[in-house]
């Protein structure tokens, strides 16, 4: 049967992610740290939804740049990203 694993593909931080943690504006910050590469916008679904995920502070590194401060850096090559709590790059779709 396709219909549950599809629907898994069009879900925020499905998968390995671990689900969604909270929102940054109208990025979706998943469970592992990272930025989905959804194009939803998470602040427009959560406003209008009572099943909001639970507010958790995502522990990431205080350089500037860590997911869910809001607070992006720009790579040598231009791609815009956050440091995971693990300390990898998540990009930022455009």
């Amino acid at each position: 049967m396709a219909g549950s694993g599809a629907l898994a593909g069009n879900t925020p931080c499905s998968g390995s992610k671990g689900g969604i943690a909270r929102c940054d504006g109208d990025l979706f910050l998943c469970n592992d740290g990272s930025i989905s590469g959804s194009k939803k916008s998470c602040s427009a679904q959560s406003a209008g939804s009572n099943a909001r995920p639970a507010l958790q502070p995502l522990q990431g590194r205080a350089d500037g740049c860590a997911c869910g401060t809001g607070a992006f850096c720009t790579g040598p090559r231009g791609g815009v990203y956050c440091l995971t709590p693990s300390g990898n790059k998540s990009y930022r779709r455009h």
